[in-house]
């Protein structure tokens, strides 16, 4: 099987894994590879905090078109998995050069499901995007695919706890991530100063609980297979040999009341309100805590939420660290470098993650009171662990490698876009197709309506009468200037202050010296140059 996940908390998804008894744990981009049986894959979805959801591979095999994966999905035997009455959906990820538009391969994918169950029964199962019976997930690296089944569904980072959120709300699985990350598991207070919709503090809670993740949620893909154990699924729902009690206490802050209104919304829709408080408090009011505490928090970067002065926040924030926070740490995750040399402190552990699209560090501070001499000389020292090179680079370096080492354009633009739900991700992809198709259509029929022009331009003259009607054209006559009284007389021209009279041309008049006065209306004096050069006429 296959547990997909953030890129950055591949090795804490790889331990979780691992201590819920998976085999052959192997780690990837994104993703960690894992065998166990049925059971395994039951736990996976219900108890797993870091993993976006989890695939059971089916059929791997290798295609350089789309016509390829149709001649090899469409002889497979369908019916082990699903009849004739099984709605169904497919989902693609391509990173190949093979393949330019993953929404096609996920048609063609449809298309040999489809046909293959018309050839035999004469008619065809359902497509159903919104909720279907089963979901098929195909990748392609290169020209290597693999066919799955999507054993959870929806995303799941939806735990089902959360009943609002603000503006730019942290993923579930990346909060339960960075906390991992720190080690804490219930042992000392939990605080977070600038909770927002308060994910940090619910799922410290359900850490320091051991609650799984899964026991909010409505359901799981995998309870409409056909193979689908309800008595092995209910021994693990009811199982609650890993919950512990809590003694400690989790605190959540926020200087917006609509925040904190929807924190405490939650925390009850999570059943935490025992171990949770949720308080309106400014940043500069925070004062030291009175029991050990840390400290887990996502202060905004300035991308979707623009607080006022953004660098004056992380100095302030900085400041409550120094004077506020001493004797226990702080772990803070953001995107920009100068933000956090705005803290004014220095971190003793920087971990590399990604939110959403944008890489991020998150960073560790130990508070201590005096100097730094102090403290080591008392025998105190900063937990530094081992980093690889790549990531002590700064992080604008890092951030610009990044955005270089994924070449595929579609999976940077769905990054980008930061899709909460397979849903939201296909209505984008369907609107963006049909928005290509229109551009298409509409620079087609530029192409035609040119063509016809330029055709209908060379079977005509290029004075646009037709050929062959050429000699029934009408003429004007032509003007004999015999007489007189078919010319016209030359006109006089006169200034507009002195009223002089002139005979003769404009040049002739310029070549005598003589010139309209400047007030007049033609702008400027007509002299000699000014003729030649065509200058000073209006």
């Amino acid at each position: 099987m296959i547990a997909k996940t953030f890129q950055g908390l591949e090795e804490v998804l790889a331990k979780e894994l691992i201590e819920l008894g998976a085999n052959d744990v192997q780690i990837g981009r994104r993703m960690v590879s894992f065998t166990g049986d049925k059971a395994m894959m039951y736990k996976a979805n219900f108890c797993l905090r870091t993993a976006i959801r989890i695939l059971k591979p089916i059929k791997q095999f290798k295609a350089s078109d789309a016509d390829e994966i149709y001649n090899a999905l469409k002889p497979f035997e369908w019916e082990c998995y699903m009849d004739i009455n099984t709605s169904f959906a497919v989902d693609s990820v391509v990173y190949s050069d093979d393949f330019r538009h993953s929404k096609f391969v996920a048609y063609k994918v449809k298309d040999a499901i489809a046909d293959h169950f018309r050839d035999r029964e004469g008619r065809r199962p359902s497509v159903e995007v919104a909720n279907p019976d089963l979901l098929f997930h195909i990748h392609i690296a290169d020209n290597q695919c693999t066919l799955s089944l999507d054993s959870s569904g929806e995303s799941l980072h939806r735990r089902g706890y959360r009943q609002d959120a603000v503006a730019a709300p942290l993923n579930e699985v990346l909060a339960a991530g960075m906390i991992l990350m720190t080690g804490w598991q219930g042992e000392t207070d939990f605080i977070d100063p600038m909770c927002g919709s308060g994910t940090l503090p619910i799922e410290a809670a359900l850490i320091a609980r051991g609650i799984a993740p899964g026991v909010f949620r409505k359901e799981f893909a995998f309870e409409k297979w056909t193979d689908f154990d309800a008595e092995l699924f209910d021994s693990i729902y009811n199982d609650d040999s890993t919950e512990r009690e809590f003694t400690h206490h989790i605190y959540g802050y926020d200087n917006d009341w609509k925040a904190v209104n929807i924190a405490k919304a939650n925390v009850r829709s999570a059943g935490m309100t025992k171990y949770i408080d949720i308080e309106h408090r400014e940043l500069e009011d925070f004062t030291q805590p009175e029991a050990p505490a840390i400290m887990v928090t996502n202060p905004p970067y300035g991308e979707r939420l623009k607080p006022d002065d953004l660098y004056d926040l992380y100095r302030l924030l900085g400041t409550r660290l120094k004077n506020a926070f001493q004797g226990n740490q702080a772990w803070i995750i953001s995107y920009k470098e100068e933000c956090f040399n705005k803290i004014g402190l220095k971190p003793s552990t920087i971990v590399p993650l990604f939110n959403g699209a944008l890489p991020c560090e998150l960073r560790k501070y130990e508070l201590f009171s005096g100097r730094f001499s102090e403290f080591r000389e008392s025998g105190e020292q900063l937990d530094k662990s081992d980093r690889p090179l790549k990531e002590r680079r700064p992080l604008h370096l890092r951030q610009a490698a990044a955005e270089k080492s994924d070449k595929d354009e579609k999976a940077e633009k769905r990054d980008k876009l930061g899709f909460e739900s397979r849903e939201e991700e296909q209505a984008y992809q369907f609107r963006l197709e049909r928005h290509n198709e229109f551009a298409r259509l509409q620079q087609a029929r530029e192409r035609k309506e040119k063509r016809a022009a330029r055709e209908e331009k060379e079977k005509n003259g290029a004075d646009g009468f037709k050929r062959e009607n050429k000699e029934s054209r009408p003429f004007r006559e032509k003007r004999d200037f015999k007489e007189k009284k078919d010319f016209k007389e030359k006109r006089d021209f006169k200034g507009p202050r002195d009223g002089k009279g002139f005979s003769g041309s404009r040049k002739s008049f310029g070549e005598k010296g003589r010139s309209f006065s400047k007030g007049n209306n033609r702008g400027g004096n007509f002299k000699k140059n000014n003729f030649n050069n065509k200058k000073g006429r209006s």
